[in-house]
């Protein structure tokens, strides 16, 4: 099938890529301006964070970390990381409008016109609890089994020790009743 020809640039095709950011619910997928306060905030944000888009929009993006991370001042670090070296990516405990905690892969972008001048981050966060929790299950298992081995091996050591006493305590014996 031959390629669909070019459509020319207006402003639906605005109203179509707002269209696909709002549709992506898995990924929190919002913008910062230059300080960090929240311009813009997709459903997925909505989901994963529990915040509507009218109780968020205008408050600072720091009310999604800890009170330890943001007493360490991790929320103004990322942002002077991002717009440093253009992106800053981590891990890491995050708050919901609840106060409930899930673990977020982070990742936030600077925005810059065309002079260079930062206008703005791109933030789009991930809820990774359950592939943390099923990382931890596994380390658990291994560790277990880690155990479960070095307890075999010793009660395989412990054995072939006694069966050697044993041997030794029949030649001893033998010896006596000569």
């Amino acid at each position: 099938m031959p390629p669909r020809p070019a459509e020319p640039v207006d402003h639906t095709d605005a109203s179509r890529f707002e269209l696909l950011v709002n549709a992506v619910t898995d990924y929190a997928i919002y913008m910062l301006d230059p300080e960090g306060f929240v311009t813009s905030w997709n459903s997925g944000a909505q989901k994963i964070k529990g915040y509507a888009e009218a109780e968020i929009i205008g408050r600072h993006f720091s009310r999604f970390y800890t009170e330890a991370d943001r007493a360490a001042g991790l929320p103004a670090r990322a942002l002077a990381t991002a717009g440093r070296e253009g992106r800053y990516e981590a891990e890491g405990w995050r708050l919901r409008k609840d106060g409930s905690m899930f673990f977020a892969a982070v990742v936030i972008d600077a925005i810059r016109d065309e002079q260079g001048a930062l206008v703005g981050f791109a933030k789009i966060t991930r809820d990774i609890t359950e592939r943390k929790q099923a990382q931890a299950a596994l380390q658990k298992a291994q560790e277990q089994l880690a155990h479960s081995q070095k307890m075999d091996a010793l009660g395989q050591l412990t054995a072939g020790i006694a069966h050697d006493f044993n041997n030794l305590l029949m030649i001893v014996s033998g010896h006596i009743h000569t």
